[in-house]
């Protein structure tokens, strides 16, 4: 008797971990999810592209992303276009219908000293969608990571 308690403790804690391991690991990664440019839009709709559920379901929440920097507008700029592949020009935009699909702006938290525009970084920061006007520089953008930092990669 004292073996058939022993091995059915055993099997309880094993049954206990492997459902508690899900719950651990989705808990961990819900804390910085990541968005790759592929992610960004759904499918194209009545009005053109639409983002995607992910890009809506992770509004308002920090996220991190992988790319490249294109060239600030002006040193002093505390905000930058995060771009799918390497840029010598940014790709400023006047309106968000001419909004190019493979880029996304982000403002930073506080000024950081820009990298080469070659160099891979990941972005961390709060994810926004929606067209919005920049008041201080009129930049037009339909999608925005704020309050946020990089590193080299």
């Amino acid at each position: 008797m004292e073996i058939f308690s022993s091995l059915h403790l055993s099997r309880r804690r094993l049954i206990g971990a492997a459902v508690a391991l899900p719950f651990t690991t989705s808990l961990a990664g819900a804390a910085d999810p990541s968005l790759s440019f592929g992610e960004l839009y759904g499918k194209f709709g009545v009005l053109g592209l639409e983002f995607s559920d992910k890009v809506k379901r992770l509004a308002g929440q920090e996220i991190s992303m992988k790319g490249f920097m294109a060239p600030p507008l002006k040193a002093e700029a505390q905000f930058f276009v995060l771009t799918e592949v390497p840029m010598s020009l940014c790709p400023f935009c006047s309106s968000d219908a001419d909004w190019p699909d493979n880029i996304v702006v982000v403002y930073l938290g506080e000024k950081q000293t820009f990298v080469q525009p070659r160099q891979t970084i990941e972005v961390r920061g709060t994810l926004e969608y929606g067209s919005w006007t920049d008041p201080e520089t009129g930049f037009v953008s339909l999608l925005r990571i704020r309050q946020a930092e990089y590193s080299s990669v």
